[in-house]
Formats: structure tokens, C-alpha cells, sequence
């Protein structure tokens, strides 16, 4: 498959307050706006698209609409983990797991987001000897 841009859609109560966080606190961009709809693009990585759809919305999968999101996280992965976190919690984000080292390679910290939406921030780092080693990796 060759895909030119990749996206991911989430339902929401209001699409423009949605996308409008995530353009303030991940500089995305708002490209299209109808109200019940709202896309958004970053214009660093104009190949990543993210849209906002009101939940009740007769476009969004009958078997969803209306209902609050579960299970939807967003991950960025960053230069520096620490400093966004120290942005984000400035901003009065809303930080549901402090920045953790795991031991698989990944430094990493949640924030909430609107409806139900889970943003995580992800730094590779130096995997640990040990846990390689123990999953058969090392």
C-alpha cells in the first residue's frame, strides 16, 4: 500500500475545541473547518493529519457514535522528552503519568486531552542490557 498521507480521525463533543488544543499545545494547523468536522495537518509534517468528528455525527461508524472515546492514544516522539514536559505542564496540561524511563527504550509521559483523548510524549533512549537480554533481544 502507498499512502500519501496518514491520518487518524477522533470522535468529539466539540471538534473545533479539540482541534483547537491540539493546534495551541502540538502546533498543529486547522485546514478545514465545518463545524461538525475539523482537520488539521502539521505543517512541519504535512504527511500527518489528524481530524476531530462530532461524536453523533451521521459520518462517524454507527457502532461508536455518541459514545466516549476508549482506548485512543496520540504519540509524538520527540528529541527531548523532559523539556516538552516541562512546555506542557507550563501550559497547565493536565499530566496523567509522569515521565518514566522504560526499560525497553522509551522515555515517555501522558497528558489528557479533550473527550477522552490520551496524548503520550516518547523519547527513544539506550534500552537496558538486563530486560533485552531477559526478552530475548540481547
Amino acid at each position: 500500500m502507498q499512502a500519501s498521507i496518514v491520518g487518524a480521525a477522533y470522535a468529539a463533543k466539540d471538534p473545533a475545541g479539540a482541534a483547537a488544543w491540539l493546534t495551541e499545545h502540538f502546533g498543529f494547523a486547522v485546514n478545514v473547518d465545518l463545524g461538525w468536522y475539523v482537520n488539521t495537518q502539521h505543517p512541519q509534517h504535512p504527511q500527518l493529519c489528524v481530524d476531530f468528528v462530532r461524536a453523533d455525527h451521521e459520518s462517524w461508524p454507527a457502532a461508536t457514535r455518541g459514545k466516549e472515546i476508549v482506548g485512543a492514544l496520540l504519540a509524538f516522539l520527540v528529541a527531548d522528552v523532559d523539556a516538552e514536559h516541562e512546555r506542557l505542564v507550563r501550559a497547565g496540561l493536565d499530566v496523567i503519568m509522569e515521565p518514566v524511563t522504560e526499560p525497553w527504550g522509551q522515555r515517555r509521559f501522558q497528558v489528557a486531552g479533550p473527550d477522552g483523548l490520551l496524548v503520550e510524549v516518547l523519547q527513544q533512549v539506550a534500552p537496558d542490557p538486563e530486560w533485552l537480554k531477559a526478552n530475548g533481544l540481547g
